[in-house]
């Protein structure tokens, strides 16, 4: 008897299985619709009251004033270098700079960053961390590549025929009258074509976007981990009055 359950058990599981591998599913139809999300949506009052606490949480740390702005900082009001453009390269500089120090026992040599990445200008008045998001929606990380002096040439050569004034720090390019580079100074010293330099950039660019392709020639790169929005905000909280400035670390000569 109890042989002939044992069977009809085996008997039954394989029929079971057969009869499962025997049935494909067939795809008979995909629908969609787009739905448009404006204010002709309605709320639903237990979600708001859910989130929010969470919202006013939110906008009172994005909110709350780290500095001063005295007047508008743009990334238009200058041909080859800009107030944004300088804040922003000078921002990556300072912050990331002991990071990097820390980890490698090297210091950034100069800065470049790409006029793109800069998504809104600061308005006068306060600034918060709101501002730097707005300025900076992406999450892009600090990245140091180690350039030979030969590849700043060709970085220099990009600067200068981009017709954009991408944000530099550490770096002074002076073009004579006929738009040719007359010199290239790194941390104030004459650029050396052999030597090693630290160029802090975005991980973005690192990997050649805005056609920054001249970074292939990295010798080795380190990312920081450090969100260049994140750098802004550490520094607004320790800066109480942003004053940038155009400058001469770009200019073209008369």
């Amino acid at each position: 008897m109890v042989l002939k359950i044992k069977h009809f058990v085996v008997f039954v599981t394989f029929s079971f299985l057969y009869s499962c591998g025997e049935q494909q599913p067939n795809l008979q139809n995909i629908d969609a619709k787009q739905i448009i999300i404006d204010s002709s949506l309605a709320t639903t009052e237990s979600i708001e009251i859910l989130v929010k606490p969470y919202r006013e949480r939110i906008d009172q740390v994005l909110d709350s004033t780290l500095a001063y702005a005295p007047y508008p900082i743009s990334k238009t009001d200058g041909e080859l270098n800009t107030t944004a453009g300088n804040l922003m390269a000078d921002i990556v500089l300072s912050e990331a700079n002991p990071i990097f120090k820390s980890r490698t026992g090297h210091t950034i040599d100069l800065v470049l960053l790409n006029h793109g990445g800069i998504r809104s200008l600061i308005s006068k008045g306060n600034v918060s961390s709101r501002t730097a998001y707005e300025v900076m929606p992406f999450e892009n990380s600090i990245v140091v590549a180690e350039l030979k002096g030969s590849s700043i040439l060709k970085l220099a050569s990009y600067l200068r025929d981009s017709g954009r004034p991408h944000p530099i720090a550490g770096l002074q390019l002076i073009l004579d009258s006929e738009n040719e580079i007359q010199s290239i100074s790194i941390q104030g010293k004459p650029l050396q074509e052999d030597k090693i330099y630290y160029v802090a950039t975005s991980n973005y660019l690192v990997n050649g976007g805005d056609s920054m392709v001249f970074f292939e020639d990295a010798l080795n790169t380190t990312n920081t981990d450090y969100l260049i929005r994140n750098a802004m905000i550490d520094y607004f909280k320790k800066t109480d009055t942003l004053k940038p400035v155009v400058d001469n670390r770009f200019i073209k000569l008369d």
